[in-house]
């Protein structure tokens, strides 16, 4: 029943605090590239670090795996702070913790820095500076960015893959419930630091790991960087190690451009397009248990899409032979045994599509430089793109027997 004839209606109960308004953070996304961070030749690094009437504590996390690799970095590290004693106060000894994807996959990484932080004193007015690859990176990023609602954070990525993608950005996270980065922040860290001598003891794996990130970013906006690529090959193939670092410094590039000039860092809006090609390679990667690695996942993915685009939306089937020449030719796999299983890896749409909020907004290529986004996949034409990715690898690998 409503209000009586006659009875006086209530004003709306809802109402604006005089004092609502809108608050604006500005952020400085720092990237810069160096060769040997931790020896003479880096010291002007410090300079990252402000010059205050206490040093700074320093909290060093490093990837077990670049620690066996390279056995002096952790003492090179040490020494460097001693050297800077009146801007920085190393926080204890090296903290090193498992690296790659396992770094993700539960919470050891992060339960392990957040309680480094808290025990060796870590404050606001402190750093974290992590050494070592995006998952790892990605852990220790989202432990420094909970403790104390946000410590700073110096990102050296020491993978390809770190330092022209995972490494370069502002997003930080683990896996859970066998969701891709299900727990995680948007944090820019105080800055991002590329040295290419953390490089060279990669495996061959893990080297060509960050091109496939590359040629994502070629595809979707420097065809430039696609010929680069194309024409390094041998190169890269034989561990340039300067080769290496143009291409990936040119990525990095291109990467950071998008984030701080694209308008949306924290990925508000629905467009992502830096994820082109990935909502099956983190599918892949899960159907795996995480065998496949993500610069391989992403390879794949980038020709599911590109064969899509090319039966669907009139796409360039030259471009789809183009890419799967290249990433042949830089050593990667163009197909793995869960493509098989179709059903369940198509269940990696509707996963991208909770992850992107409800809505789904996929982007596709179909020239270098020309990108959609579509909000609806035709599951038929995507299972005959998943085919023919894998009929294709069938045939190389026949014609190579």
């Amino acid at each position: 029943m409503g209000p009586e004839k006659g009875a006086g209606v209530s004003e709306p109960s809802v109402r604006e605090l005089p004092s609502n308004g809108t608050i604006q953070v500005r952020w400085r996304h720092r990237v810069l590239s160096c060769n040997n961070a931790f020896t003479a030749e880096g010291d002007s690094l410090a300079e990252l670090f402000p010059d205050e009437a206490a040093p700074h504590r320093v909290l060093c996390v490093m990837d077990e795996g670049l620690a066996a690799a390279q056995p002096d970095l952790p003492a090179s590290i040490n020494t460097w702070i001693d050297r800077h004693a009146s801007r920085l106060s190393a926080a204890g000894t090296v903290l090193v913790l498992p690296g790659g994807e396992g770094a993700k996959n539960d919470r050891t990484v992060f339960d392990q820095t957040v309680r480094a932080i808290h025990d060796r004193r870590i404050c606001r007015q402190s750093f974290v500076l992590a050494v070592g690859g995006g998952a790892m990176l990605d852990a220790v990023g989202l432990a420094a960015s909970t403790a104390h609602r946000g410590v700073r954070l110096i990102r050296l990525p020491s993978t390809t893959l770190g330092q022209a993608d995972a490494g370069v950005g502002v997003k930080n996270g683990i896996n859970a419930f066998g969701a891709k980065n299900l727990i995680g922040t948007f944090a820019p860290p105080w800055a991002v630091v590329n040295d290419a001598e953390l490089l060279p003891t990669l495996t061959d794996r893990d080297w060509r790991a960050g091109l496939s990130e590359s040629l994502k970013v070629a595809l979707l906006k420097s065809p430039d960087l696609l010929d680069d690529v194309e024409q390094s090959v041998k190169a890269l193939m034989a561990r340039d190690l300067k080769t290496m670092e143009r291409i990936v410094t040119r990525t990095a590039d291109l990467h950071v451009a998008h984030i701080v000039q694209g308008g949306d860092p924290f990925e508000i809006q629905r467009a992502r397009p830096l994820d082109f090609g990935h909502w099956s390679a983190h599918r892949l990667e899960q159907m795996t248990g995480f065998r496949l690695s993500h610069g391989d996942a992403v390879a794949i993915g980038l020709l599911i899409d590109l064969q899509y685009a090319a039966l669907s939306l009139g796409g360039s089937s030259s471009l789809v032979s183009r890419v799967t020449d290249c990433l042949a030719s830089l050593g990667f796999p163009l197909t793995s045994d869960a493509m098989g299983d179709e059903d369940r890896l198509l269940e990696g749409i509707e996963r991208f599509r909770e992850h992107l909020g409800g809505i789904l907004a996929i982007t596709m290529v179909t020239e270098i430089g020309t990108s959609s986004e579509v909000s609806s996949i035709d599951l038929d034409q995507m299972r005959q793109a998943i085919r023919m990715v894998r009929g294709r690898c069938e045939k190389r690998q026949t014609r190579a027997g």
